[in-house]
């Protein structure tokens, strides 16, 4: 279920030997997307639960099940920017409904990543994929 750009990441990733490659291409993700402006970084779009400051604003453009997810995001570490980029690979531009029957777990164990992150970063992903999930629930109910 994952769009077109998460598969290219993993196609990276599967072509990057060693997690040091890996780990600086998630941080160079990180570095191509575009900062949130500041007046987006307010506890409204606060993330809990992660060890670095990371803010994730949804843009959602329709209504009901059918509108289109997508969603600006930034943070104060580096590698977890990196992460943001790859959480927008994998649901932007997806259904709100499908956003919901994303394998956000699996997709991710495919790049590796929850073996090499520490514990706080994997809670702190684990945090931005259920805000994630949560506001499209939201909006997919409305």
């Amino acid at each position: 279920m994952a769009t077109q750009a998460f598969e290219e990441i993993a196609e990276t990733f599967d072509f990057l030997d060693d997690w040091e490659d890996r780990y600086r291409h998630v941080i160079e993700l990180g570095k191509a997307m575009p900062p949130l402006d500041e007046a987006f970084r307010v506890p409204a779009t606060k993330v809990e639960g992660c060890a670095s400051q990371v803010w994730i604003r949804p843009v959602i453009e329709g209504e009901g099940g059918g509108a289109r997810f997508d969603f600006q995001g930034d943070s104060d570490a580096m590698i977890v920017r990196g992460l943001i980029a790859v959480l927008h690979a994998l649901y932007s531009g997806l259904s709100v409904a499908e956003v919901g029957r994303v394998d956000a777990p699996a997709e991710l164990a495919r790049l590796g990543l929850d073996q090499h992150l520490s514990s706080q970063r994997s809670n702190g992903l684990r945090a931005m994929v259920e805000r994630i999930r949560r506001v499209s629930a939201e909006v997919a109910a409305a």
